[in-house]
């Protein structure tokens, strides 16, 4: 394998990437050529070990790498409010804020028509048995509010609501 062959599966690898154009492939591209050999293999092994120990907790379906997630761990926790998200990034992204002390739920995404995405491809029916066997007294449904968001946001309320637990957006 020739180096600039070497150099164009880098490139193509790093442009498949989201939000990394061919500029930016090209600028990490060329940054890993002049870094020294073990920068580039913590890169790898940090790639390598997150595909291998991070998958879905088996509660709320946030990142974990045990059977369940810190937060669905952690008996600090106010169990009784669920926070419905649409993907993990959402999770950390309200933890940042150090004001929400609740467990969460995560979709795996929102209902999108045109993505031919619905309710049986996100994980409502796991929140729906989480309520029926867990004491939740409310649901806030923090769904980015975007015409799938509040689609999704107002599927869910009809679907919680006759099950007597208070919903709040």
């Amino acid at each position: 394998m020739t180096a600039d062959h070497s150099l164009q599966i880098l490139l193509d690898e790093l442009g498949r990437l989201p939000g990394i154009g061919p500029k930016s492939a090209q600028r990490i591209a060329y940054y890993l050529l002049e870094s020294d050999v073990e920068e580039a293999r913590r890169l790898a092994d940090a790639i390598l070990s997150v595909k291998e120990q991070v998958h879905f907790c088996s509660r709320c379906f946030n990142y974990a790498t045990g059977d369940e997630c810190a937060i669905c761990e952690d008996s600090t926790r106010d169990t009784t409010r669920i926070c419905v998200v649409g993907e993990p990034r959402d999770v950390t992204a309200i933890e940042r804020t150090g004001s929400y002390h609740g467990l969460y739920h995560v979709l795996g995404g929102v209902i999108s028509p045109m993505d031919k995405i619905g309710p049986d491809q996100l994980h409502i029916r796991e929140l729906l048995a989480r309520l029926g066997h867990e004491d939740i007294h409310e649901v806030i449904i923090a769904t980015n509010p975007n015409i799938e968001g509040e689609t999704t946001a107002s599927y869910l309320a009809r679907t919680i609501k006759p099950l007597g637990v208070e919903v709040s957006r």
